[in-house]
């Protein structure tokens, strides 16, 4: 599917959305955690902090902090893989989840009014 925006149009879709999204009872994420729970929710896992890390070109202790406050929110968690005891897990929550499909809803909505 291809969506045709002028620049105008894609920067005040994003102005809707990130207001919506400001204007909720929601967390209020940096781009370096958006871009880390989207990585996560939208490409297949298994997802470790090395992985991710290379994935968005940032160090672990980037991927780390950001996973420190995504992890108190609820929307990831950390486990250690059992196979490699050396590896951290990033994981899906379920408020991760319902947290990504309101955001989704709001830009569909934000892109319908725009």
């Amino acid at each position: 599917m291809s969506i045709s925006l002028t620049n105008p149009q894609a920067l005040n879709l994003w102005l809707a959305a990130t207001t919506a999204q400001v204007r909720s009872d929601g967390p209020d994420l940096t781009a370096r955690q958006m871009a880390l729970m989207l990585t996560v929710y939208l490409t297949p896992a298994p997802h470790t902090v090395r992985g991710l890390a290379a994935e968005l070109d940032v160090t672990k202790p980037v991927i780390t902090r950001a996973l420190d406050s995504l992890g108190q929110a609820g929307l990831l968690k950390r486990r250690r893989d059992e196979l490699d005891r050396r590896n951290v897990l990033v994981e899906r929550t379920t408020r991760g989840t319902a947290f990504l499909t309101e955001l989704s809803n709001t830009i569909v909505e934000a892109g319908r009014s725009a």
